[in-house]
C-alpha cells in the first residue's frame, strides 16, 4: 500500500494511541479519510489499478455513448468529431488534476473536500450539494435508459413507471455493497454489457442496406452532412451532453481513495481514457453516416426493432451497472460525510448500518423522482451535464490546478510552461461557466419542446417511451 495517504498506530501501555512509521510491526492501518481499518472493520482501500480503470471506465461509458450519433445530427459530422475529440482531451487533463490534487491533499475523499481546501466552508458546501445532485441525476438518467429499455423488450408490456420503480430497487440494492472494490465486479460486467450493446448497433447499422426506420422501398435520403446550419443552442446541447458524458470527473475522488495504491491511478486513466475516447468517436460517426436522420436516441433503437430487443437485453446491464456505481457514490459522499472521524464509519455496529442504507435507500427515491418528473433521456444529459457536470467537471479542475500552482508565480523562474498552463486552466473555467449558463437554458428549452409536442403527457407517465 502506497504510504501517502496511510500511516499507521500503535497502542503504547495504557492504551494511548501513537503515530509511527508505515513499516512499524505490529501496526494497525490507518487511512487519512477512513481511518481505523484493523481486524473487524470494512478494509476500503483495498482496489487494484486494473478494477479502478473499469470504475473509472463505468462512469464515462454508460448513458453518454447512447447519445453520441445525435449529437453529429446536431451540428454536423466534422465540428462534432472535433467536439468529441477535444473534450475527450481536455476532459482527461481534468482528470489527470483531480489525481495530482489528491496527491497533494491526500485527505481529500470527495470534490467537496477540495472545495472545502480552496473556498472554505461555503466552497465544500457547494461542491457537495453540486456533486450530489450530478450523480443522483445520472443515476436518475440511468433509470429513464433503462425504462426504455424495458419497454423496448417487452413491447410495452407494463406502465413505464413500474419499470423504473424496478430499476431503482434493484439498483438502491446493489449501491448497497459497502466498498467499491467489490463493487468493480458489476462495473465489469457493465463495460462488458454496454460494450457488447452499442458495438451491436454499430455494426448492424454498418451491414444494413437501409436504416430500419426508412422507407422500405423506393428511393430514400439518409440526409448526413459534413456541416450543417446549427444554433448557438444547437450547440450549445451538443457540449453539455458531451461534458456529462465525460463528466464522471467527481468520481474518481473516491477511486483513488479506495486505491491500495494511489500512485497507479494513472494508469487506470489512461486505460478508461483511451477507450472512452474511440468508442464515442467510432460509435458517433458509424451510426450517424449509416443512419443518418432514422437514428434514434438512445442509439440503440437505430438497426430496427430485433437489434433493438437484443441490444437492450445487453445494454441493461450496462445502464444497471451506471445507476449502481453513481448511485453508491452518491451514498457514499453523505455517509462518509456524517461519519468522518466516527468508529461508526467502519466498524459494523447498528448505526453504521442504519446510515448506510439509509442514505442508499434515500439517494435511490430521489434518483426515481428525478427520472419521473424528466422523462426525456437527451434533454435530462444535456441538463445534468450544463447544471453540475460542468461545475464538477471543468470549473473545479481549472481552480484545483490554480490552488496548487499559483505561487509558482513568485518564483525567478517558474518554468515556460507556468504562464500557458495558467491560461488553459483559467479557459477551462470559463468555458464551464459558459457551458453551465447557456446549457441550462438550452435544455429548459428542449424539455418544454417535448412536453408541448406530447412525448410524454405528464410526470410519471405510463406512455411507452421506447418509441
Amino acid at each position: 500500500m502506497s504510504d501517502e495517504h496511510k500511516h499507521t498506530i500503535s497502542e503504547k501501555q495504557g492504551g494511548d494511541v501513537e503515530i509511527v512509521g508505515v513499516k512499524e510491526m505490529d501496526a494497525v492501518e490507518v487511512d487519512a479519510v477512513f481511518g481505523f481499518q484493523g481486524e473487524g472493520h470494512i478494509h476500503y482501500t483495498s482496489m487494484g489499478w486494473m478494477q479502478a480503470a473499469v470504475i473509472l471506465l463505468k462512469t464515462q461509458v454508460g448513458l453518454g455513448v447512447l447519445a453520441m450519433p445525435s449529437l453529429l445530427q446536431m451540428t454536423g459530422a466534422v465540428p462534432g468529431v472535433i467536439m468529441i475529440v477535444g473534450l475527450g482531451f481536455l476532459t482527461t487533463w481534468c482528470d489527470y488534476v483531480v489525481g495530482t490534487f489528491k496527491h497533494n491533499h491526500p485527505e481529500v475523499y470527495s470534490i467537496a473536500d477540495a472545495g472545502y481546501i480552496m473556498f472554505g466552508n461555503v466552497g465544500r458546501e457547494v461542491f457537495a450539494i453540486g456533486y450530489w445532485c450530478f450523480t443522483v441525476g445520472v443515476a436518475g438518467a440511468a433509470m429513464v435508459a433503462i425504462s426504455i429499455g424495458f419497454n423496448a423488450i417487452s413491447d410495452h408490456a407494463t406502465c413505464t413507471v413500474v419499470w423504473v420503480v424496478m430499476a431503482a430497487t434493484i439498483a438502491a440494492a446493489a449501491a448497497s455493497i459497502q466498498t467499491l472494490n467489490r463493487v468493480s465486479w458489476i462495473g465489469w460486467i457493465g463495460v462488458c454489457g454496454i460494450f457488447t450493446a452499442v458495438l451491436m448497433v454499430t455494426i448492424a447499422v454498418g451491414v444494413q442496406e437501409r436504416p430500419a426506420a426508412a422507407p422500405k422501398t423506393g428511393p430514400w435520403d439518409k440526409d448526413t452532412h459534413a456541416f450543417v446550419n446549427a444554433s448557438i443552442w444547437d450547440v450549445v446541447s451538443v457540449l453539455s451532453t458531451l461534458v456529462m458524458s465525460y463528466g464522471g470527473t467527481p468520481v474518481f475522488f473516491g477511486v483513488i481513495s479506495e486505491m491500495k495504491n494511489p500512485r497507479d491511478y494513472n494508469k487506470s486513466l489512461a486505460v478508461c481514457q483511451f477507450l472512452t475516447m474511440g468508442l464515442f468517436t467510432t460509435v458517433a460517426i458509424v451510426v450517424y453516416f449509416k443512419a443518418g436522420q432514422y437514428l434514434s436516441t438512445p442509439a440503440l433503437g437505430s438497426a430496427g426493432p430485433l437489434i433493438k430487443k437484443v441490444s437492450y437485453g445487453f445494454g441493461i446491464v450496462g445502464l444497471f451497472a451506471s445507476a449502481i456505481v453513481f448511485l453508491h457514490s452518491a451514498a457514499k459522499l453523505v455517509f462518509v460525510r456524517v461519519m468522518r472521524n466516527s468508529h461508526h464509519l467502519t466498524a459494523l455496529t447498528p448505526t453504521h448500518y442504519i446510515m448506510w442504507f439509509g442514505t442508499t435507500i434515500t439517494c435511490a427515491t430521489l434518483a426515481f423522482l428525478i427520472a419521473e418528473s424528466i422523462p426525456f433521456f437527451g434533454s435530462l444529459l444535456t441538463l445534468i451535464g450544463a447544471l453540475f457536470a460542468t461545475l464538477m467537471t471543468l470549473q473545479s479542475t481549472g481552480w484545483m490546478w490554480l490552488f496548487d500552482n499559483w505561487d509558482r508565480r513568485k518564483q525567478s523562474n517558474p518554468g515556460w510552461s507556468f504562464w500557458p498552463m495558467v491560461a488553459l486552466n483559467v479557459f477551462i473555467v470559463i468555458l464551464g461557466f459558459f457551458i453551465q449558463v447557456s446549457g441550462t437554458i438550452a435544455a429548459g428549452k428542449e424539455i418544454r419542446a417535448q412536453y408541448r409536442a406530447g412525448k410524454v403527457d405528464r410526470p410519471f407517465s405510463c406512455k411507452d417511451n421506447s418509441k
